[in-house]
C-alpha cells in the first residue's frame, strides 16, 4: 500500500495523431454525446455545465432556502442586526456541504469513481497517530494498520472517492476557504488525523464497504477559494479538481456553482441589511420626535458637547478633589501571610446572612 499526500496523478494526456487517434474523442454522459478535440483533453472523461445545470441548480436552492430557514437567537449585541450575522454563518457551513455534494455528482461523469459520503467515521489508531506524529510522512509508505486497533478518537472526512481503476482512495476534506487557517496550528492538526485516517482506510475498506481494495491512500485538503496550492503538503486548490476525478470540466463547473450561489447569497444579505436599516431608521426617527416634546431634555448623539479641553480640565478637578492616605501601608503587611485554606469547587450562589 502506499499513502502519501496527493499530487497530480500521472494521467495520460489524449493526443490526437493521424494515424491512432480521431481528431473528436466522442462518449455518451447520460442523454448526450460529448465532442471534444483530443489535443485539449487532459483526461478521457469530461463535463460540461450545460448538462449538470439543471441539478446544480437544484443543490444551490436548497442550500439557500436552508441557510434562509434558520432562525437566529436574539443578541444584544447584535441587535436588529442578528439575522444578517446568523446568515453569514449558515452561508459558511452550507457552502461546505454544498460543494461536497457537487462533487460526488460531477463525479458521476467517471464511471471508474466511487464517491462515499455516508458512515465515513475513521477510527484514530493510536499507533497511527505515533507514527505521523514522529515519521517523516514519506517514510511510511507501505504501512497498513488494522482499523480495529485501539483508537483515540476518529476523523469523518467530507468525501472519500476511490478510483477503481487506479486502485487508488483520496481522503478529501473541502474548506470553503483556507484563509482562517493562516496562522493556527488547526491545519496541521486536520493534516495530522487525515493522514493517521489513511493509514487504516484500506483495512477499514476491506470491512466496510463491500471488500472494496486499494492499494494506494492519498490525502487532499480543497481549498474553495483556489488560493495558491501545495501539493507537497496536500493542499488543492478547487481549480485543480479536474486531476482528482481525472475528469475535465469539473472545476469549471464549481467555479459556475460558486459564482450563481454567491448572487443568491448576496441578494439575502441585501434584503435583510435593508430590514435591518428600515428599523434602525425608524428607531431614530422615533427618538428624534421624542426629543423635541416638552419637557422631554435633548439627547446628543455625537456625544458631549464640550470641547476637549474643558473635558480634561473637569477631569483634572475630580482627580484634585480626592487625596490619597498613604497611612493604609503599614509596616505590618511586610510580614508573611498566615498559610490559608483554600476551597475550590464549581461555583454556587453565596449563602445569605
Amino acid at each position: 500500500m502506499t499513502t502519501f499526500t496527493s499530487m497530480i496523478p500521472n494521467g495520460e494526456v489524449l493526443r490526437s495523431t493521424a494515424a491512432a487517434v480521431p481528431m473528436f474523442s466522442q462518449r455518451p454522459f447520460g442523454a448526450s454525446t460529448i465532442s471534444e478535440p483530443a489535443a485539449l483533453r487532459r483526461h478521457p472523461h469530461i463535463v460540461r455545465f450545460a448538462e449538470v445545470e439543471a441539478d446544480l441548480d437544484l443543490l444551490i436552492d436548497r442550500a439557500i432556502v436552508a441557510i434562509a430557514d434558520g432562525e437566529p437567537v436574539e443578541d444584544d449585541i447584535l441587535g436588529h442586526y442578528v439575522h444578517i450575522a446568523s446568515l453569514v454563518r449558515a452561508v459558511s457551513f452550507r457552502e461546505g456541504k454544498l460543494l461536497e455534494q457537487t462533487v460526488e455528482r460531477l463525479a458521476k461523469a467517471n464511471p471508474n469513481v466511487v464517491v462515499l459520503t455516508q458512515s465515513l467515521k475513521l477510527p484514530l489508531v493510536k499507533a497511527a497517530l505515533e507514527a505521523v506524529s514522529g515519521n517523516d510522512w514519506q517514510s511510511l509508505d507501505g504501512v497498513k494498520l488494522d482499523c480495529e486497533a485501539p483508537a483515540k478518537g476518529s476523523y469523518t472526512p467530507d468525501l472519500i472517492l476511490v478510483n477503481r481503476a487506479r486502485h487508488t482512495a483520496y481522503i478529501l476534506d473541502l474548506k470553503r476557504s483556507l484563509a482562517s487557517y493562516g496562522d493556527t496550528s488547526r491545519l496541521e492538526e486536520l493534516k495530522l488525523k487525515m493522514m493517521a485516517s489513511a493509514m487504516v482506510l484500506p483495512d477499514w475498506l476491506y470491512k466496510n464497504q463491500k471488500r472494496l481494495m486499494v492499494d494506494t491512500v492519498e490525502v487532499a485538503i480543497v481549498d474553495g477559494a483556489s488560493r495558491p496550492s501545495d501539493h507537497a503538503n496536500g493542499i488543492w486548490a478547487l481549480s485543480e479538481i479536474d486531476d482528482l476525478l481525472e475528469i475535465d470540466g469539473v472545476a469549471t463547473c464549481m467555479a459556475e456553482l460558486r459564482l450563481r450561489f454567491g448572487r443568491r447569497v448576496q441578494q439575502l444579505l441585501e434584503v435583510e441589511a435593508s430590514k435591518a436599516l428600515g428599523i434602525m431608521a425608524a428607531v431614530v426617527a422615533d427618538a428624534g420626535s421624542a426629543s423635541t416634546m416638552p419637557g422631554k431634555p435633548l439627547i446628543a448623539l455625537n456625544g458631549s458637547s464640550r470641547a476637549y479641553e474643558e473635558e480634561q480640565a473637569m477631569a483634572a478637578q475630580d482627580e484634585d478633589d480626592g487625596h490619597y492616605d498613604l497611612g493604609c501601608f503599614d509596616d505590618d503587611q511586610d510580614e508573611e501571610p498566615e498559610p490559608a485554606r483554600i476551597r475550590v469547587g464549581f461555583a454556587r450562589r453565596p449563602r445569605r446572612h
